[in-house]
């Protein structure tokens, strides 16, 4: 399998709603308050508004599930929603949530991105897999999203 960079994401999120302890785990809702995104053949920011539904499993697991919507620099509007895991040493979880850089390669981030378009300079997005790393910082996760070829 041959992949190609599409695009890196930084979201902006502010603190977030804590639902807390749910039937299968602990529920946070973050909204996205803004961001960048740029690659090869597209950039632009990310519209406020969004969301990232996160929920801790009891097995330690996060599961992210972000929707989002991207407005490229010439006006086109993307959806992007993105399922994805993460995990990892308890300590390096507990730094993370400290809001200390952590060096992604310390823990499993990944993501799978989704994309939907009506810009037809974009509708190569719409037929696209991708898979992302993930990159958590204290101000909102960097994703970075590759093409799978």
């Amino acid at each position: 399998m041959t992949c190609r960079p599409l695009m890196r994401v930084e979201v902006v999120v502010p603190p977030p709603q804590k639902l807390g302890v749910v039937p299968q785990g602990t529920r946070v809702i973050a909204a996205i308050a803004g961001g960048t995104f740029e690659g090869p053949r597209l950039r632009g920011k990310v519209l406020p508004g969004g969301g990232d539904w996160t929920l801790l499993r009891p097995d330690g697991v996060l599961e992210l599930d972000l929707r989002i919507t991207l407005e490229t620099d010439d006006g086109a509007l993307i959806g992007m929603s993105s399922f994805g895991l993460r995990h990892g040493p308890a300590e390096v979880l507990a730094a993370l949530s400290r809001g200390e850089p952590v060096d992604p390669s310390e823990y499993y981030f990944r993501t799978a991105p989704r994309f939907e378009t009506s810009a037809p300079q974009y509708a190569f997005l719409n037929r696209v897999l991708a898979i992302a790393s993930g990159d958590r910082r204290a101000g909102g996760p960097i994703y970075s999203i590759e093409e799978i070829l």
